[in-house]
């Protein structure tokens, strides 16, 4: 009976040793460790570095529009230098290439008709898009790896973006803010040829990678080497460059396919950036902000009247002081003549005609 209760009891100190072990030391899936790794990475990385809030869902005016960057413009050029990583210093795309290859960030499909697509089945499988591009990579237990040699930073010299333009009715304010980018690599240029072709390689959602680009320093320009920038201080406040080659339309058109020549495609980015810019300023003359246009014609047109008009009493002011001198001198002239008793003789009219 002794020892039915001995072994009873020994039963009951090792279920409870089991249930009292350490969270650490119990066996977690693979697949849920590795989810929890990256939550805590994004989420420390939103609190640590935040960026600016989102565009709200109900604003009254927004004109959705996508731009080409070049980045041999010096505008641009932050985002491509340097061109190799020397030592914690990285260009944007490399930058991004890591985060997607490390998993942090989802990158999403690039569609032959150009649209951007942010849902569960666009998500790009990175080892397709390795082969697809000849990028080289190892693979290790299902983790990818590619060298600082093997990423083709150099070749991405081209960006797409797109740019939200919206009004905010709650502040009043006009905002662009950057909502998807797209890098792309320029190959096919040889001794040969001089044109490279473009290859867009996928999307990311901009919200997904600010936190991060938000570490990530830049040097605003040769002039000024000091690394007081971050890539998402260059994007927020707009500091690239770019050509618009596509606006949100009802028919899905890029402007290349309504416009056939040079001149005609320089034509409408101008009247569509003219369009937004019309809108803004009519928008603020219509009641929202006094108009200040009106105001200062208004005052250079009293200005220029009050300064006509002291011109013409200045004039005026003038000659009546040149009458009063002529008649003193006059008046001084007869005084003088009666006191020495000689006067001029008096000529009249008749006189004068004969």
């Amino acid at each position: 009976m002794k020892r039915i209760l001995s072994l009873i009891s020994v039963t009951l100190l090792v279920a409870s040793a089991m249930n009292a072990q350490p969270a650490k030391r119990r066996v977690v899936a693979p697949e849920a460790t590795e989810q929890t790794k990256k939550s805590t990475a994004t989420d420390r990385a939103s609190l640590m570095f935040p960026t600016t809030a989102e565009m709200p869902e109900d604003v009254v005016w927004k004109r959705d529009i996508y731009r080409q960057l070049d980045l041999t413009k010096e505008k641009n050029a932050p985002m491509y230098y340097p061109v190799e990583p020397m030592g914690r210093q990285v260009n944007l795309f490399t930058y991004l290439f890591r985060l997607i290859l490390t998993g942090r960030v989802t990158a999403y499909t690039y569609k032959l008709d150009g649209n951007e697509s942010f849902d569960e089945k666009d998500k790009l499988a990175v080892k397709d898009m390795l082969e697809r591009y000849g990028i080289y990579y190892e693979e290790n237990g299902g983790k990818l790896t590619v060298a600082d040699s093997d990423v083709p930073s150099a070749e991405a010299k081209r960006y797409y973006i797109k740019e939200s333009i919206y009004m905010d009715q709650r502040t009043g304010t006009f905002t662009t803010k950057v909502t998807a980018i797209c890098p792309i690599l320029m190959r096919g240029a040889d001794e040969f040829s001089s044109d490279a072709t473009p290859y867009p390689l996928f999307w990311v959602k901009y919200d997904d990678v600010a936190s991060w680009l938000a570490k990530l320093p830049m040097m605003p320009s040769d002039l000024n080497n000091v690394t007081n920038m971050t890539a998402d201080d260059f994007f927020t406040m707009n500091r690239y460059e770019g050509k618009i080659y596509k606006t949100n339309n009802m028919q899905g058109k890029v402007l290349a396919n309504y416009c056939p020549t040079d001149s005609d495609m320089v034509a409408e980015q101008k009247r569509i950036e003219k369009q937004i810019a019309d809108f803004k300023k009519n928008v603020w003359g219509n009641g929202f902000l006094p108009d200040t246009t009106k105001k200062d014609s208004l005052d250079a047109e009293m200005a220029a009247k009050d300064k006509k008009q002291t011109k013409k009493q200045s004039v005026w002011g003038s000659r009546s002081r040149d009458k009063n001198s002529s008649s003193a001198n006059n008046t001084s002239s007869k005084e003088k003549g009666e006191a020495t008793g000689t006067t001029s003789p008096r000529v009249s009219a008749r006189r004068q005609r004969r």
